[in-house]
């Protein structure tokens, strides 16, 4: 979406930087609802700047002249998000000594801001819910219920649908919350706004601290736009500052740039596996998805690698070896030998991604000017390596099923495989009589 004037508008008053077409479309989104009553979700990553579309909310409505209140849900401990929210009465619990006002009752004519929604406990959702389709809440501890008038802007980096479905987040509430969703996009998928982010962050820095603000050469632009930024601006904000304050030289350079860029985070690609044993979280289905490609990819590679030894021996005609000489290729190269781990899927990166200059010291097929007498032909070591890969693969596996007490679910995720292929491999190798 284009920059209207009007969005520009917004963007000068609440300090908005950044022309990303999905940065446009998501102001253009809070633009329309704002002078309406309707409850708004925003949604985004942490740190992708959702606080500030609420403020712009509230901003450009009606209540601006009202309270404006940002809560996070997350932080308030359970028992006392109820109180926190809608008062209790005197006695209501241990140390209620008076009556105390919550923030829906002195936020009345104004918006309150609910971020990290999906952490609210389902008996608050309960509360919540009552306020939204009827405006009344009852303070903890009180048997009377009260009537107020407040705006709810609500904000969450889960997808509420998957809590929905594992019944941890109220189907009704979740669809009263999301009369108007708002999506911001990540700061990955905002191009030039990274670069004109850094040099806003990296010149208030430097004026509040009164030094003289860094300049980027074009190999750091790069290495900067193809970091993926997981903290989103936050995190760009941290490295701004620390290189505006640590660097002596104020020209920054690709190598300097990449000592701040955390080197786990720099892909823009996927991890394809998860190191097992080193965290608690599930695999994603796209994970699954990848294993079981791999997976489908080894069982061809095994057929094919049957076709070819019946070839070999004679069982298929010279003319059918003629004809799909082309589905063999694979398999009479060295680079088909077997391999205890899938191999990488290659596809293409969705973002740009930084690459250095070439190195003149390091040699290419292009300096051999031509001549192969210096390479050494290898073909005939196919087999040879072949062999040797399956010996180490036999060994690897029966090294894993060992330290786990031949309990193949948890070899199978130390070798990064999946129990139905471990299983093969088990029967093709005869494992099992060698515990």
């Amino acid at each position: 979406m284009t920059n209207s004037p009007e969005i520009q508008n917004v963007k000068n008053r609440f300090g908005i930087i950044g022309n990303a077409p999905g940065l446009n479309y998501a102001l253009n989104v809070a633009i329309q609802v704002a002078p309406t009553d309707l409850t708004v979700l925003i949604t985004g990553e942490s740190g992708s700047g959702k606080e500030s579309f609420s403020k712009i909310i509230h901003g450009l409505s009606h209540r601006k002249h009202g309270n404006f209140i940002a809560i996070n849900c997350g932080a308030i401990p359970e028992g006392t998000i109820d109180s926190e929210l809608f008062g209790h009465t005197k006695g209501a619990f241990t140390g209620a000594i008076d009556d105390r006002k919550g923030y829906f009752e002195t936020t009345d004519g104004g918006t309150i801001f609910l971020d990290e929604i999906g952490e609210m406990p389902a008996s608050t959702q309960a509360r919540l819910l009552r306020v939204l389709e009827n405006g009344e809440f009852i303070p903890v501890g009180s048997s009377k219920s009260k009537k107020t008038d407040v705006r709810v802007v609500a904000a969450t980096n889960v997808n509420l649908i998957d809590a929905v479905e594992r019944g941890s987040f109220r189907e009704d509430l979740y669809y009263r919350l999301n009369t108007v969703p708002i999506s911001v996009p990540p700061l990955r998928e905002r191009g030039f706004d990274i670069e004109l982010l850094f040099i806003k962050f990296t010149s208030d820095f430097a004026e509040k601290n009164r030094i003289q603000p860094v300049e980027l050469t074009e190999g750091a632009r790069k290495a900067l736009s193809s970091f993926r930024f997981p903290g989103n601006i936050r995190q760009l904000k941290n490295i701004a500052e620390q290189i505006t304050l640590l660097e002596p030289e104020r020209v920054i350079t690709a190598e300097m740039m990449e000592k701040y860029l955390p080197r786990h985070q720099a892909s823009g690609l996927p991890a394809l596996f998860k190191q097992f044993g080193q965290g608690s979280g599930d695999i994603s289905e796209r994970e699954i998805l990848y294993k079981v490609l791999f997976d489908m990819r080894k069982d061809v590679t095994d057929l094919k690698r049957l076709v070819h030894n019946m070839m070999k021996g004679g069982q298929i005609t010279e003319e059918f070896i003629n004809e799909h000489e082309d589905l063999f290729d694979e398999i009479t190269t060295p680079s088909a030998s077997y391999s205890a781990l899938p191999p990488p899927v290659q596809h293409e990166s969705p973002y740009p991604v930084y690459t250095k200059e070439d190195d003149e010291t390091i040699i290419t097929i292009d300096n051999l000017h031509g001549t192969r007498e210096n390479v050494e032909d290898i073909t005939h070591e196919d087999e040879e390596e072949s062999l040797s890969l399956e010996k180490n693969e036999h060994e690897i596996i029966l090294k894993a099923l060992r330290k786990n007490n031949f309990k193949r679910k948890y070899a199978a995720k130390d070798l990064g495989i999946s129990e139905r292929t471990l299983y093969r491999k088990i029967k093709q190798y005869d494992i099992e009589d060698e515990k």
